[in-house]
Parts: structure tokens; sequence; C-alpha cells
């Protein structure tokens, strides 16, 4: 089991390969530098009405619970789409479990309740060891 499918046993309290690919394609939209990888993440959900959500995961306070439907509004049909393509299951398979797992992802990469983007990579790291332990 890969670093990837530890952080999905940890957060979701299993380790399917199907947790794990999406915690992977999650990793690669916070990772993508083109697309403004986590504080882009947060200022598309912003831009979808979702900022007091969104906010809320980043922030040290209790985090927001998100619907399916406001997954497939922050990340975009299209995304979900692809999503679902390379995990192997439905866009609504994809959008229910992001709405359990986003959160938390975000949620643990922000610990101090700010996006440091430049340190992104050693705090993904630092997370997954964290989890396994």
């Amino acid at each position: 089991m890969g670093l990837l499918d530890n952080l999905a046993s940890q957060i979701l309290g299993g380790g399917s390969s199907t947790q794990g690919n999406l915690v992977n394609a999650i990793m690669g939209i916070i990772g993508n530098q083109q697309s403004g990888g986590l504080n882009g993440l947060v200022q598309q959900f912003s831009r979808q009405g979702l900022s007091d959500i969104v906010n809320s995961w980043v922030g040290t306070g209790k985090n927001i619970p998100i619907t399916p439907q406001q997954v497939q509004r922050g990340l975009g049909k299209d995304t979900i789409s692809q999503i679902a393509a390379q995990v192997g299951i439905t866009p609504e398979a994809v959008t229910s479990q992001l709405s359990q797992l986003l959160p938390q992802v975000v949620d643990k990469l922000t610990p101090n309740g700010k996006i440091n983007q430049s340190d992104i990579v050693s705090q993904g790291m630092s997370l997954l060891k964290g989890l396994m332990k």
C-alpha cells in the first residue's frame, strides 16, 4: 500500500484502491501549480459561492460539511468526469466520496489556518508521515 493509500486509510477509515486513487487525484489538483495549487482550489470554490465552506477547512475552527452537489459545483463537471474516468467510478460516487475527503485533506494541509503554497509538497509529506504513525 502506497503513501497516498495510507492517507486515504487514515482519513476515511479504509484503504481501498478507489480511495487511494481519489487521494491521488486530490493531491494532483492541490499540487498543480499551473492551476494555483491549494490556493487555486480554494479560490475556485469561492468563485462558485462556496467560500464559507472552503474557508472553514483552511481555518482553525470546525469544518463546515459540503454536499456532493457542492463538490461538483466547486470542481466543475469536467474535473469530476476526469476524476471518475481516472478512478473508474461514477461521477456521483466521486462527488460523494470527495464530499467526505476534501474537507479533511485541506484541513490537514493548513494546520495553522493559512495556505503556504510554496511549502505544499513538504506539508503533504509531513501530513502523510504523521498519519502513518
